[in-house]
């Protein structure tokens, strides 16, 4: 093991308060968040069981950088939303993508910056007072 990785090696948690592996060398039952979500997974209330540590040499952030590990065996299935919360989600999604000028659905997201949809930005404002 080189000197680098040798340096986070810290199954026991005495150096760093809690289980710490390098990049790549944690147990198999130990997951980061994202790979829960990904497994259909959530933590389930527990806490961090332990880290994963690498040198990072990226621009801008250099340094340590951590990623938290959660036991498998410990969490739970994902919730689902209830149909009321995919209505309201639908309702909400619906309002972002009506322009408030010409009462359509643009079909996306409306921009921010404009507040309406391309079309209506685009037209004059001169034209719409004619029209």
């Amino acid at each position: 093991m080189s000197r680098i990785r040798a340096r986070f090696w810290d199954p026991s948690g005495k150096r760093y308060g809690i289980p710490t592996w390098p990049w790549r060398m944690a147990p198999a039952h130990l997951l980061t968040r994202r790979q829960l979500t990904a497994a259909g997974l959530r933590p389930g209330g527990q806490g961090v069981q332990a880290q994963i540590l690498w040198a990072s040499r990226r621009h801008g952030a250099p340094g340590v950088r951590a990623a938290y590990l959660y036991d498998v065996r410990f969490a739970l299935p994902k919730r689902t939303a209830t149909p009321a919360q995919l209505d309201a989600l639908a309702k909400a999604n619906a309002a972002r993508r009506t322009c408030p000028e010409c009462r359509r659905d643009a079909g996306y997201v409306l921009p921010r910056h404009l507040g309406t949809c391309l079309d209506c930005a685009e037209t004059p404002t001169d034209l719409k007072e004619v029209a």
